[in-house]
């Protein structure tokens, strides 16, 4: 496991290695947040990709808290994995998000339901 400390660096190493187009637009950047985010059906949200019209624009949050409460005590380096997933699969949200596209959106809510559905 990393400590929040150790992930803010992993999670900035894993943004560093990223061209800096990808974050264009991405007014508010990204955080790490020591917060466990549950949704409606008592999952865990990893992260997300904020659209606010007014105050900070676009920005992504990863959740310290909620990895752990999905993950448990996992390795450094699996931690660091899913940092990387996550903050690209939230990357891909902004991408799309400027593109006008709502794929991944809608893929995430098909999964969540197909989940649900077993």
């Amino acid at each position: 496991m990393l400590t929040f400390e150790e992930a803010q660096i992993a999670l900035d190493d894993i943004a560093d290695a990223l061209p800096s187009e990808i974050f264009k637009g991405l007014n508010g950047s990204y955080v790490l947040t020591d917060e466990t985010i549950f949704d409606n059906n008592g999952l865990c949200i990893l992260g997300q990709y904020h659209v606010e019209p007014y105050g900070l624009g676009r920005y992504i949050t990863v959740h310290y808290g909620s990895i752990l409460e999905a993950y448990g005590d996992i390795s450094p380096r699996r931690f660091r994995r899913e940092l990387k997933n996550i903050l690209h699969h939230e990357l891909t949200h902004h991408l799309e998000n400027l593109a006008g596209d709502r794929s991944l959106e809608i893929q995430d809510e098909l999964d969540k339901r197909n989940f649900f559905a077993h």
